[in-house]
């Protein structure tokens, strides 16, 4: 061969090689490629979805239930101690007038009835009267408004009760003011 054959003799052309990048590319597109997802996937996915939710919102309502009858329960005896409370005064009035000296006995029967309804209707709310005269004073349930010196009595002992007190169980709705001895 001649150099000028060589020359005119163009080399063949190859087939260019895609470069690197490229076929980085078409191979991230064929995974990117998702598998077509059965109608009976997609339901069982849904389906689980839908049960999630159910169950989510049950245990939601379930607490609610619970949370409401626990509320329930706190609020009875408080509206219960509110509303004895309001009736205190009149029941130490009551008191006060069985107490009283009267020549018209008919009067002070019907008063002691008017008391001792009174009376009733509290002991079947639970109400339980604080009077422990002769007992040691006790600062949860009792406020001490004055001091005597008494040989018969010991010490820190109730020596009178000016008001009584009234507790709905353990939770105290008036407490008895009294005198302490010694």
């Amino acid at each position: 061969m001649t150099e000028e054959e060589k020359v005119i003799k163009e080399p063949e052309a190859e087939e260019p090689k895609e470069a690197p990048e490229e076929e980085a590319k078409e191979q991230e597109k064929e995974s990117e490629k998702e598998p077509e997802i059965s109608e009976a996937d997609k339901l069982k996915a849904e389906n689980a979805d839908l049960r999630d939710k159910y169950l989510r919102l049950l245990a939601e309502f379930d607490n609610y239930r619970k949370r409401s009858a626990k509320e329930r329960a706190e609020i009875y005896p408080e509206a219960v101690a509110n509303t004895v409370e309001a009736f205190l005064p009149l029941a130490d009035n009551f008191e006060r007038a069985a107490n009283a000296e009267t020549a018209d006995e008919k009067y002070k029967a019907g008063v002691m009835m008017i008391y001792d309804q009174l009376s009733n209707a509290f002991k079947k709310l639970g109400i339980e009267e604080i009077s422990r005269v002769g007992e040691q004073f006790d600062p949860t349930v009792e406020n001490a408004v004055s001091h005597i010196d008494d040989e018969k009595l010991g010490e820190n002992t109730v020596a009178a009760v000016y008001q009584k007190g009234y507790k709905l169980k353990d939770k105290v709705i008036r407490h008895a003011t009294v005198v302490i001895a010694n």
